[in-house]
């Protein structure tokens, strides 16, 4: 699940990011996803765990949901602010979750919680292209209350990972907080037989999926190939080898990652929303402050509303009729119990 928190702490000078050498200490020496997925590419693997599919045949799935969860609150929360987004994006999570009836919903005590923001791009918060730190805060601190035991915040970054975590603000927020941060490396990669359409065997960031529970803690925002980017696609971080190959048939392996992965609870960031030329952005100009958190255990309905921050509609969206398809949600998310906040 990787590395033992260390006891070496950054220092009153250094607050704005770790140093290297205890960043080195905490993750290991970081080879890089493809590498490393390379590397390991002709080791077979299948950790069971949680939910695992084991009938010959059958697509591999992570289930980590919450049987009754939901019984008696709302299945969509939408909590919308209009202050400042650092200020006000703990107390928005906060708000919809309550609307869930809390974190404890998802969350036992004793449980290890993999919290999966997106992490890919060495951007600031400011470029929306990254989960923003205050919401990935926000999540690891609900899941501590809740009386996890452990939790871990880790991606596959699509740039270097080092940078990617430093300068995106999670890295230091999280670790703060006492959230094992782990970055992708090669020991930490094992192929998976999916039995996907696209994915067949590939390799996975073993560290997302060995856990009691996963929050999927992505950013909502505009994405050149997809048309719009969130819950779902998030899970490409769970990824190593070459996954621009993906691209080539985007919708059907975002819904093949979503059948792999069906996560506890989703927690949208859509505080700072990049509306255009993403998914990498870099130009403040492209993004819009909407100060706004989506929660809910359906990744396909929470980014079939999600998709209208951008100007999407949901019938554009072809990975989103395939999940629809495929049970893994509803595209309707005015049939759930939708609650704002």
């Amino acid at each position: 699940m990787g590395d033992a928190k260390s006891t070496e702490k950054t220092g009153p000078s250094e607050t704005a990011r770790p140093g290297r050498r205890e960043l080195l200490t905490r993750v290991g020496a970081t080879l890089g996803v493809t590498v490393g997925a390379a590397a390991l590419g002709r080791v077979a693997w299948d950790g069971g765990g949680f939910g695992a599919a084991t009938l010959s045949g059958a697509r591999q799935v992570r289930d980590y949901r919450v049987a009754g969860a939901l019984q008696g609150v709302a299945e969509m929360a939408i909590a919308r602010g209009k202050d400042d987004e650092a200020v006000r994006a703990e107390a928005l999570v906060k708000r919809a979750l309550d609307a869930m009836g809390g974190m404890k919903r998802f969350v036992s005590r004793g449980d290890v919680v993999v919290v999966k923001p997106n992490i890919g791009w060495d951007r600031a918060p400011i470029h929306a292209a990254n989960t923003n730190p205050e919401v990935v805060a926000a999540v690891v601190k609900q899941a501590f209350d809740a009386g996890a035991k452990r939790v871990v915040v880790a991606d596959g970054s699509c740039n270097d990972p080092h940078r990617c975590f430093q300068r995106s603000g999670i890295w230091k927020m999280a670790y703060d907080l006492g959230a094992d941060v782990v970055l992708p490396a090669e020991h930490r990669f094992r192929t998976v037989r999916m039995k996907g359409e696209v994915l067949d065997e590939w390799p996975i960031f073993t560290t997302l999926v060995d856990a009691d529970k996963v929050i999927n803690v992505p950013v909502a925002k505009h994405h050149n190939l997809a048309k719009y980017t969130a819950a779902m696609k998030n899970w490409y971080g769970v990824l190593g080898g070459r996954r621009n190959r993906l691209h080539q048939n985007i919708d059907v392996s975002i819904a093949d990652l979503a059948t792999f992965m069906r996560p506890s609870l989703v927690v949208v960031d859509a505080i700072r929303v990049l509306v255009r030329n993403g998914p990498q952005g870099g130009n403040i100009d492209d993004t819009k402050p909407m100060n706004t958190i989506i929660a809910s255990v359906d990744q396909v309905a929470a980014d079939a509303f999600g998709c209208t921050l951008i100007g999407q509609h949901r019938d554009n969206l072809p990975y989103l009729k395939l999940g629809h398809e495929r049970g893994l949600g509803t595209m309707y998310y005015e049939n759930l119990r939708v609650r704002e906040v």
